[in-house]
């Protein structure tokens, strides 16, 4: 073999050596975009699936923010409505006591309904001596009638009338006056046991206390037919 062909054959032989290490570059070159692309696309899915589970915990934040001041705000309008509803009871409750200090001014049946308060306490307290207390301004009615309603218990039970003591030394509270906030007593007695162990107020105001507390779902129910409660 000549010069000639040794180095003919030499240049084969590094031919197919660069075309093969051309060839395996390029393998390596394809492999290596594909592996970068794979791990590009999901560095890209990670971030995409971790910007979606942060806004997903934005929304739910913003909900719960959204439901907890509805809720408030539902909550203070309740609060305004009930105020307002107790305001208007009040306010009914404050026309009924001014019209009760109108009733002790009637010299015609004022009387009749202080001889019923006393009869109505006598048989409730049930005893054979009682003592009572009025207004001072209503001594003389009460002294008046306290012997008809003790009669009238006698009747009514078929026991002995009942010794009625009048305290004519202390007095119950006078009329309510405009601006004035003290005790008051728009009319009415109060009786007890001679030894005051047992006391029964049958004032008017007493007598309207006990009938609004009764009537008080009753009157609610025809003021508010619907409840009048916001988001009811």
């Amino acid at each position: 073999m000549n010069d000639s062909e040794v180095s003919k054959q030499v240049q084969q032989m590094v031919h197919f050596i660069k075309q093969e290490a051309e060839e395996k570059a390029n393998e390596i070159s394809v492999a290596a975009e594909e592996e970068f692309n794979i791990e590009k696309l999901q560095l890209v899915e990670a971030e995409k699936k971790k910007i979606k589970q942060e806004y997903e915990r934005k929304e739910k934040q913003v909900d719960v923010r959204k439901k907890i001041e509805y809720s408030t705000q539902l909550n203070a309008s309740r609060l305004k409505v009930l105020q307002a509803q107790d305001d208007l009871v009040r306010k009914m409750k404050d026309a009924a006591e001014k019209q009760l200090r109108s009733v002790s001014l009637d010299d015609d049946d004022y009387p009749s309904l202080l001889e019923a308060l006393i009869l109505q306490g006598l048989l409730r307290l049930n005893e054979s001596a009682v003592q009572l207390r009025c207004r001072e301004h209503d001594l003389d009615y009460v002294k008046s009638v306290v012997s008809s309603a003790a009669n009238s218990y006698a009747k009514k039970t078929g026991a002995d009338p009942p010794e009625v003591f009048v305290d004519e030394k202390q007095f119950l509270p006078g009329p309510p006056k405009e601006g004035h906030h003290g005790s008051s007593c728009a009319g009415g007695v109060v009786l007890a046991t001679k030894d005051g162990r047992i006391v029964l107020e049958n004032t008017l105001d007493a007598r309207l206390e006990v009938v609004f507390k009764q009537q008080l779902p009753e009157i609610r129910k025809r003021l508010f037919p619907a409840g009048g409660l916001v988001g009811a």
